[in-house]
This record gives C-alpha cells, sequence and structure tokens, in this order.
C-alpha cells in the first residue's frame, strides 16, 4: 500500500526520532519567540535556506550516481552497480517513503517540508501577533478624541 506524500516519511522514522524532531522544532518556535520580531524574522530566513529530507535524498543520489558512473566508466565496469542501486532506493522511497539512507538522514534531524513549514506557520503567527500588539490604539481601528 502507498503511503500518502505527507505521511510517508514520519511514519518510516523511529518514534523517538520523530519526538526529538518536534521538541527541537518547538524549541526552535520558543528560541525564537524569547528573542522578538528579530529573531522571529531571522529565524525564517533560516528556514527558507534549510534543506528537507526529500532535496536532501536527492542530492545524496545524484552524488552516489555520478560517483558510480566515473568509477565505472574510469576503474571497473562493477561500479555502474551503484547507479542501479541507488535507481532501486528511490524507486522505493517513492513508492514506500522509506529507503536505507533515510533513518540516518533523520537521525542527523533533517526535517520534512510539512515539519519545516509547521514551525514556519507557528513563527509567522506570533510575527502577526506581534505586529497587532505593537500597532498603537489609532491603527488598531480605536477611537481617538481630541485633547
Amino acid at each position: 500500500m502507498l503511503s500518502s506524500t505527507v505521511d510517508r516519511v514520519p511514519q518510516h522514522t523511529a518514534a523517538h526520532v520523530n519526538q526529538r524532531i518536534q521538541q527541537q522544532t518547538r524549541e526552535n518556535i520558543d528560541r525564537a519567540a524569547l528573542g522578538g520580531a528579530e529573531q522571529i524574522e531571522r529565524r525564517l530566513q533560516e528556514l527558507d535556506k534549510e534543506w528537507d529530507v526529500e532535496r536532501a535524498l536527492e542530492a545524496n543520489a545524484a552524488s552516489v550516481v555520478l560517483i558510480g558512473s566515473a568509477l565505472g566508466f574510469v576503474a571497473d565496469r562493477r561500479f555502474f552497480a551503484l547507479p542501479a542501486f541507488v535507481g532501486a532506493f528511490l524507486l522505493q522511497h517513492a513508492l514506500q517513503g522509506w529507503c536505507p539512507p533515510l533513518p540516518i538522514m533523520r537521525r542527523l534531524g533533517i526535517r520534512t517540508a510539512a515539519e519545516i513549514e509547521e514551525e514556519r506557520r507557528a513563527l509567522k503567527a506570533m510575527q502577526a501577533q506581534l505586529a497587532t500588539f505593537h500597532l498603537r490604539p489609532v491603527e488598531r481601528g480605536a477611537a481617538v478624541r481630541p485633547s
């Protein structure tokens, strides 16, 4: 059975690893909140640069394919087996949401796009609350009486 795209990686990740990633996300949010608007903005910029697990897997696979192909041409044709294995692993990941490098990447804290987006939404909500809180009464629509 094929897993949904959003849930497939967390479903194939050990529960304690998922919990550690969620805890780290909460700590990131709390740290940004304590730092105020500037820290929230800085964290949002960091999130724009963060690679999700899919991108990391693609880069890893592409690197192994290139290395295996180069070694197959230059050193020994048996190295052509590497790109074949990588292709099989990528297909397995696309269908099931799991492949051999995935547990390692998750243990390293590499998150899914949905997990990164969850942190981004929480920070944006805090950012909006801070902006509303810092508005003067006139800007919030309160009536102003002449003195």
